[in-house]
C-alpha cells in the first residue's frame, strides 16, 4: 500500500503546515487542524464460514466536522494503518471545503482482504464495523461511504445493520448504496468524470484541445474506467492503463499506441479492476511491468490508484512531455516528489480538487436522501459538473494572482474556510 518508512500522516500534516506558514494561522488553529479531533480503534469478531472465530482490527477517524457532518469512505486492506486513515480524513476535510460542500472529513478502515472472504464473511465484517461505531456515526454526524476494495453491496449491509440499531430508517447514514436502495444516479462516474472535468479546465486554460492530447493512467479500478470514458469523449487518447494482478500479486501496465478501447478491457477484467493479461496479449496489448506508466511520453498523467506512487524515484521517470498531472487517487505524490513537480512547472490538479467529484456526488445522494427525491443521471452529472468547475476556477484563480502552486492555492482556499467555520464557533 505504501513504500517503506513512508508515513501519510505526516506527510498531510507537512502540507498543512506549509499552508499554515501562507496563512499566518495562530498555533491553536494549526494545534486543531493537525490532528483529528476523534479517532476510534475497535476489534471486529467475525464468525468464519467453516466455525472459527476471527478478530479483525478496525479504524474511524473524524478530522473536523465544523462546517458539517463527516464524510468520507471505508477501505477493506490488509495493509491498511491508522496514519493513513488519519491522513485521508484530513484530505477529505479539505476536499469538502474546497468544493464548498457542508461537510467535514472522515475515514474508516478495517485490516484485511476482501479477496480472502466469501461473501457471507464480508458481510459479517460490515455488519460488525457498524456494531462497534453504531453511536459515533449517522446521518448527522459521520456519513461513510465506499472506498478502496469496498463497494455498493457493503454500503447496504452496513446501512441495514445500523438501521436494525436505531430501529428507524436512516437512509442518509451512509452514501455509495445501490441505485433503488436509496443511491445516486451518476455516483459510479462521479469521482472519474470529476477528474476529467478539471482536466478539460485545465485544458482550456493552457489553450489546449483535448483531442490533441494522450494521457497515461495508473490503475484500472472505477475512478480510472469513467475517467478514460470521459476523456475520450472528449476526444484525448489513452495509450496506457496499469492493473494489479491479484493471482501474480503485482502490477502489469498495458499499453496500445492507437489508443487502449475501454470496452474490451472491461470485458476482460475482474471486479477489483484486475486485467487479465493473457488475453489482453491476444487483442493486441503489449504487456509491461505496471510501473512504467509514468515514464510515458505523453501530454497527461493521471495516477488513479493508491498512496505514494509518485515519489522521489518515480517522479524522475516522467517524461518532459508531460504538461498535467491530474491526481485520481488520494495522496499519490510525496513531498519529494511535489517539490520537483513544482520546479518543472507540470500543471498540477490535486488529489482533493481532482478527486472531488465522488464526495461531491456522496453530497448529493445525502440531499437526494433527505428529500425523499431522486434527480435523472443528466441532473445530477449536469450538477456536478457546475461544482467541480467552479472549484478549479477559484483555485485557478488564486494560483495566478498569488503566483501560487496548485496545490497551495487550492489548500489556502479550503483551510481557510475551515478555520474560519472553526473560529466562528468559537472553537478557537
Amino acid at each position: 500500500m505504501c513504500a517503506k518508512n513512508y508515513n501519510a500522516f505526516e506527510t498531510a500534516q507537512a502540507q498543512f503546515d506549509r499552508v499554515a506558514e501562507i496563512l499566518d494561522l495562530d498555533q491553536a488553529t494549526r494545534d486543531l487542524l493537525r490532528n483529528p479531533l476523534r479517532e476510534y480503534h475497535f476489534s471486529i469478531p467475525v464468525t468464519m464460514d467453516d466455525g472459527s472465530k476471527k478478530i479483525f482490527k478496525g479504524f474511524r477517524c473524524l478530522h473536523n466536522d465544523s462546517r458539517g457532518p463527516g464524510k468520507g469512505g471505508i477501505r477493506f486492506h490488509p495493509q491498511e494503518t491508522i496514519d493513513t486513515v488519519r491522513a485521508l480524513s484530513m484530505w477529505m476535510t479539505w476536499k469538502c471545503a474546497v468544493v464548498d460542500i457542508p461537510l467535514g472529513g472522515g475515514k474508516g478502515g478495517v485490516i484485511c482482504d476482501p479477496h480472502n472472504l466469501s461473501p457471507r464473511e464480508q458481510e459479517r465484517l460490515c455488519r460488525g464495523w457498524v456494531r462497534q461505531v453504531a453511536q459515533n456515526v449517522g446521518p448527522l454526524q459521520d456519513v461513510p461511504a465506499p472506498d478502496v476494495m469496498t463497494n455498493a453491496q457493503h454500503m447496504l449491509w452496513m446501512l441495514d445493520e445500523y438501521e436494525a440499531i436505531h430501529r428507524a430508517k436512516y437512509p442518509g447514514f451512509i452514501t455509495g448504496k445501490p441505485v433503488g436502495m436509496g443511491g445516486s444516479l451518476g455516483r459510479t462516474e462521479a469521482t472519474g468524470y470529476g477528474v476529467i472535468f478539471t482536466v478539460r479546465e485545465a485544458l482550456k486554460e493552457m489553450g489546449i484541445r483535448p483531442e490533441d492530447t494522450v494521457a497515461s493512467v495508473q490503475g484500472f479500478g472505477n475512478v480510472s474506467q469513467y475517467a478514460i470514458q470521459l476523456y475520450t469523449q472528449l476526444g484525448g487518447k489513452v495509450i496506457l492503463v496499469s492493473s494489479w494482478d491479484q493471482n501474480d500479486q503485482q502490477a502489469y501496465a498495458f499499453k496500445k499506441n492507437s489508443g487502449v478501447d475501454l470496452k474490451e478491457l472491461q470485458e476482460i477484467t475482474d471486479s477489483f479492476g484486475g486485467i487479465n493479461k493473457d488475453k489482453a496479449k491476444e487483442l493486441g496489448y503489449e504487456v509491461l511491468p505496471g510501473d512504467v506508466w509514468i515514464e510515458q511520453e505523453v501530454d497527461i498523467l493521471i495516477p488513479a490508484a493508491l498512496e505514494n506512487e509518485v515519489n522521489a524515484e518515480t517522479v524522475k521517470r516522467i517524461h518532459p512531455r508531460v504538461k498535467i498531472i491530474a491526481e485520481g487517487a488520494n495522496g499519490p505524490t510525496t513531498l519529494e516528489a511535489d517539490k520537483v513537480i513544482r520546479e518543472r512547472g507540470i500543471f498540477l490538479i490535486p488529489d482533493f480538487l481532482a478527486n472531488a467529484g465522488g464526495v461531491t456526488c456522496s453530497y448529493f445522494e445525502q440531499v437526494q436522501c433527505n428529500m425523499n427525491y431522486f434527480w435523472e443521471k443528466d441532473e445530477v452529472l449536469g450538477k456536478l459538473d457546475t461544482k467541480m468547475t467552479s472549484a478549479f476556477i477559484a483555485v485557478s484563480d488564486l494560483a495566478r494572482k498569488k503566483k501560487l502552486y496548485m496545490r497551495d492555492a487550492a489548500y489556502v482556499i479550503a483551510i481557510d474556510r475551515v478555520a474560519q467555520a472553526c473560529k466562528g464557533r468559537g472553537w478557537i
